[in-house]
């Protein structure tokens, strides 16, 4: 599994390219959705099975020390 990812530089210079060796594109949107997704505190794990990414697992944790009444079963909707 190997990609090319071109960018186009944040700051309008020029585009960059980034040669992967084990993840493609589709794979790496993947992560970054499962990054996207935590709130506060939380990990994102992956999985390789066969040494391939097989699965993307993530985990919101929250603060014990600021919970409220409801607030963990309306985090999850």
């Amino acid at each position: 599994m190997t990609g090319e990812i071109y960018q186009t530089s944040p700051h309008g210079g020029s585009s960059e390219s980034l040669t992967l060796k084990f993840l493609d594109l589709h794979q790496v949107e993947m992560i970054d959705e499962a990054l996207s997704s935590l709130e506060g505190f939380g990990e994102v794990r992956l999985i390789l099975q066969k040494g391939k990414l097989r699965f993307v697992v993530t985990q919101q944790s929250h603060d014990a020390l600021k919970w409220q009444p409801g607030h963990l079963a309306n985090s999850e909707e």
